[in-house]
């Protein structure tokens, strides 16, 4: 099919009355116009077209599928991205950007499923491009129509393609297309291609297909997928991002099913089964399978408590060379203690020569510094300077944060040789040496002459350091600190000011530092400042006209800075002076400026926060924070607010405690739902609710599953000892309530 003017009209459609990722959508017909101004014809130039074309497809990509989200402009493209596609111009590129439009249920200013409603109205020009002599265009074309749910246009379009092509890849994309409008018609169509006798990439398909319609998982499942191993080379270009990785998204699929059914006591099996699929993996005498199995079991780890465990000796076992090793030296640190027993394999790489600069061995030392520390503490006192990774693991990011690294006289040893050469110190070392210092508090006195010298190169690392371990120090030794310390703040480094005040109290420098700094330009120095405001207390009533005055320095900002700076401010004011009306005009300021801030989520919780140290002062905020008890991520710290500073008659516990469970049950905020319902009282716990909160602490799906990487597993955990010992609590207190009455 031909088309002359695939942008007829272009110029005359009112783009700026649309908006897509960036604005006002004035830039979209020069884009659309480049997928077309292609002349293949020309050498020299033909080359600069294609590059021009490719541009606009990726700008199309990050203005109308904004990391795959939706507007209002993407609906109005869809016609004229469809013309394009089937009057032959990057037909397969546009025809993925269709689909990925189409799948898209994250709109933005655009009613629910308009966009996806566009692109079925292009259904006449583009299933004919299921018929495309090109292997590519036909298998877009797939995805794209598949997409629309528009099953009674489709499917039988789709079992027509599916009878007559002969592409593998195609072939598994139409299994795909045909789950996914019809999951019982997947099923039908994917049981005959299971056999050893189809191609890979199809009896791939057909393993999702069986999945998506949730048939149960039989041994021809299990020795299906581990025939296809590995699995991702029979993928191809995968156009469904979720299963480019097909045993991890296997196994993630079933231990899915397996949590979905363990409120009603079944499917174990389904959790069995991926286990027993990654211990066979990890064991192959094949690197790639072994490689794939490894990425999988993370992935595991992360869904699933009991992972760990079951898996651990897998990993064992999978580690068969120095590579091995250093692929899973991420996840065996990430699991911490319960990784212990592979200790043994990380300590040959992780002791090598630490004389030298090694990543492999530095990789494998900050595993063992996560899972064994005191096994790891002496290995690196020997490669201290040389093992980065390592120090971060043991006093950095990746560090817990509810431990000290076990004190080693090696390692003091160590730290102190590299103090007394500042000048090979950067980044973030000083900070993560003197953060080992601190938590050994007296134990690391002989450290503190060096920390004296090195107050004039790392002022901020070197103060803070000296205030925790001088405070336990004999007399003589805190006298010669806060010396040093006076001497070093008459320079202006708050941080400085604030390690003398640790150590003695004199709040006068670090109050004089505040001040300036509370009334200098910058959102960042202003909240940092106020935090510290905050700490002191009624001891700096001295600031509170600085406060005042900062107050109004962000005007009617709406951003997420200025927004976070306000909230500190009217902590610090409020813990500084009581003063109840003046925060809770600052409190209402920062909630109505959130309303127009679609990315404040996070500032109205900090703000909700801060809301419930007023207690009934607080008040007048009632209705505000109200207002977002239907965001999940909000509700929680709203709850908590509520509780300190609403009319207790007011309030209606039993529907707040079930707001606060389904945040945590979403993983929307599930630390703050902890907040909320501790807050709330055993009153508010029906018992399945109590029932429900108990299965979040000692059920297998776990409750934290994104976010940082290295911080999930132990974000978890902590979850878990938390919820434990509320529910406890809770229990407890419903016993006693039950025979009092």
């Amino acid at each position: 099919m031909n088309f002359v003017h695939p942008l007829d009209g272009l110029d005359a459609h009112p783009w700026s009355s649309f908006s897509h990722a960036y604005g006002p959508a004035e830039d979209l017909p020069d884009l659309l116009r480049a997928l077309v101004d292609v002349d293949v014809d020309v050498d020299v130039d033909g080359d600069a077209d294609v590059d021009e074309a490719d541009d606009a497809l990726s700008e199309l990509y990050g203005s109308v599928l904004h990391q795959g989200t939706v507007y209002a402009a993407s609906a109005e493209a869809v016609p004229f991205l469809a013309r394009i596609a089937a009057a032959g111009h990057r037909t397969a590129g546009v025809l993925t950007l269709l689909g990925g439009m189409a799948e898209s249920e994250d709109e933005h200013g655009v009613a629910p499923g308009a966009v996806r409603d566009a692109v079925a109205g292009q259904l006449p020009l583009l299933l004919p491009l299921l018929d495309d002599a090109e292997t590519q265009v036909r298998r877009t074309a797939v995805w794209a129509v598949s997409h629309t749910r528009a099953t009674a246009r489709v499917l039988p379009a789709l079992r027509q393609r599916w009878e007559s092509e002969a592409d593998p890849l195609v072939r598994s994309e139409i299994l795909a297309g045909i789950s996914r409008l019809d999951r019982a018609a997947g099923a039908d169509t994917a049981g005959p291609v299971l056999a050893s006798s189809q191609p890979a990439a199809v009896r791939m398909a057909a393993v999702f297909a069986c999945l998506d319609a949730d048939l149960p998982w039989t041994e021809v499942h299990q020795t299906t997928m581990l025939s296809l191993l590995p699995a991702e080379a029979s993928q191809g270009d995968s156009l469904d991002l979720d299963r480019n990785e097909p045993l991890a998204a296997v196994v993630e699929m079933l231990l899915t099913r397996a949590h979905d059914a363990d409120r009603d006591g079944g499917r174990e099996a389904d959790r069995e089964a991926v286990f027993a699929l990654l211990d066979a993996a990890l064991r192959d005498d094949r690197a790639e399978v072994r490689s794939e199995a490894l990425w999988a079991a993370d992935r595991a780890c992360m869904l699933s408590r009991s992972a760990p465990r079951r898996l651990l000796d897998g990993l064992r076992a999978a580690a068969v060379d120095e590579e091995a090793v250093v692929a899973m030296a991420s996840l065996l640190g990430r699991l911490g203690a319960v990784a212990a027993p592979a200790a043994e394999i990380l300590l040959p790489l992780a002791g090598r020569d630490p004389e030298q600069t090694d990543d492999h061995a530095d990789r494998a030392l900050s595993a063992l510094v996560l899972l064994a520390p005191a096994q790891a503490a002496p290995l690196l006192a020997d490669g201290l300077g040389r093992r980065p990774r390592a120090l971060d693991a043991a006093a950095g990011f990746l560090a817990p944060a509810d431990s000290t690294f076990p004190f080693d006289a090696r390692l003091l040893g160590a730290i102190r040789h590299r103090l007394a050469q500042p000048g090979a110190l950067s980044g973030n070392e000083p900070g993560q040496l003197t953060r080992l210092l601190v938590g050994w508090g007296a134990r690391a006195t002989p450290a503190l002459p060096d920390l004296y010298d090195t107050l004039v190169h790392f002022p901020s690392q070197a103060a803070r350091a000296i205030a925790a371990i001088a405070r336990a120090a004999a007399p003589d030794e805190r006298a010669r600190a806060e010396r040093a310390l006076r001497a070093a703040a008459e320079k202006g480094s708050i941080p400085v000011a604030q390690g003398l005040y640790d150590l003695t109290d004199d709040a006068r420098p670090l109050i004089d530092l505040l001040e300036q700094a509370l009334r200098r330009d910058g959102d960042r120095a202003r909240q940092a400042a106020a935090t510290a405001v905050a700490a002191l207390g009624s001891g700096a009533k001295a600031l509170a006209p600085a406060l005042r005055a900062a107050l109004g320095g962000t005007g009617g900002d709406t951003t997420t800075p200025a927004l976070d700076v306000d909230t500190a401010l009217a902590e610090a004011l409020w813990r500084v002076t009581q003063d109840a009306p003046a925060v809770v005009a600052a409190l209402d300021s920062v909630f109505a400026r959130a309303e127009r801030n679609q990315w404040s989520r996070w500032s109205v919780v900090r703000a909700a926060r801060v809301a419930a140290l007023l207690g009934p002062a607080g008040r007048p905020l009632t209705a505000r924070l109200e207002a977002v008890l239907d965001d999940p991520e909000q509700a929680p710290a709203a709850i908590l607010a509520l509780t300190a500073v609403a009319e207790p008659a007011s309030l209606d516990h039993t529907a707040l405690a079930e707001t606060a469970l389904r945040s945590a049950e979403r993983e929307a905020d599930p630390t703050g739902a902890l907040d909320a319902l501790e807050a709330l009282g055993a009153a508010a716990l029906s018992p399945d609710r109590l029932r429900r909160l108990a299965a979040l602490t000692d059920g297998d799906r776990r409750v934290i599953r994104s976010g940082v990487e290295d911080r999930v597993i132990g974000g978890d955990e902590a979850f878990r000892v938390r919820a434990r010992r509320l529910v406890t609590a809770l229990t407890a207190a419903t016993a006693q309530h039950s025979r009092s009455a």
